[in-house]
């Protein structure tokens, strides 16, 4: 397995655990990320998203799926982007940032390992 799908690979578990909690116990992680509770489904909704694509993550893993990889970059660099934005706009708690920083790192991680097998 190469760095850029050992990366990716361990970014889709984290999905696959995110999703897991946020659709069984969501209050729990807004909790812990001292966000108000809810009770609308849409955030065990956004789980299952997250879910499905935390295994989309590990089966492009599986396939070194380098195309993928990259598109993967962009799009955990925008999260990132986008969570910041809602935060700065005070559409949401500056909280949620640390969720795209996640992203970002490990979007980063991936860009790095992509450069490195070049």
């Amino acid at each position: 397995m190469t760095k850029a799908a050992f990366s990716v690979r361990a970014f889709g578990y984290y999905m696959l655990v995110l999703g897991v909690v946020l659709v069984l116990a969501p209050n729990q992680l807004l909790g812990l990320s001292f966000m108000p509770p809810t009770n609308e489904v849409w955030i065990r909704v956004a789980g299952v998203l997250v879910l499905n694509i935390g295994v989309y993550y590990i089966y492009a893993a599986k396939c070194e799926a380098t195309d993928f990889f990259a598109a993967s970059v962009y799009t955990r660099i925008l999260v990132f982007v986008a969570f910041a934005a809602f935060a700065a706009l005070g559409l949401a708690k500056p909280m949620l940032v640390l969720f795209g920083a996640v992203d970002l790192l490990g979007g980063l991680w991936t860009l790095r390992a992509l450069k490195s097998a070049a």
